[in-house]
């Protein structure tokens, strides 16, 4: 199975420059956990639901009022193709120990997000386990 069989389709991104407080109603309103960060075309960066908490709210002299994107994201991203096998992919998260992973196609343009959620009824129950058990091993 490929990648682009199990990935969200029409993931969009936003500017570093977005407020965390846009952010965080994004993520709310859409249900999601993470928001790609792209400038000039291209994937710069992603802001989870996790960095908010731990790059910002936990850290003193925070300004939740002024701060941005550029402020939380997480810089480089990794990626996977579309045409990847979706078990490539899933190592790729294991190793990484990510849950969500940016899906870019052959002009490295990014065309959907693949999360543990998405694949959870297209791979094997094995690989499934095996890859969720590593991504949500204490870190």
């Amino acid at each position: 199975m490929k990648v682009k069989e199990a990935m969200h389709k029409g993931v969009d991104w936003v500017s570093p420059d977005t407020p965390v407080t846009e952010l965080s109603k994004l993520m709310c309103d859409h249900d999601i956990g993470s928001i790609p960060i792209g400038e000039d075309d291209r994937l710069i960066g992603m802001v989870t639901d996790r960095d908010i908490v731990c790059k910002g709210l936990a850290r003193d002299g925070f300004n939740l009022s002024r701060a941005t994107a550029r402020d939380v994201m997480t810089n480089d991203i990794h990626c996977c193709r579309e045409d990847d096998d979706l078990a490539k992919a899933l190592r790729h998260m294991e190793e990484l120990k990510i849950r969500r992973l940016p899906v870019i196609n052959k002009s490295k343009r990014m065309v959907g997000m693949l999360s543990l959620g998405d694949i959870s009824n297209m791979a094997s129950g094995d690989l499934l386990t095996k890859t969720v058990k590593s991504v949500s091993a204490h870190h």
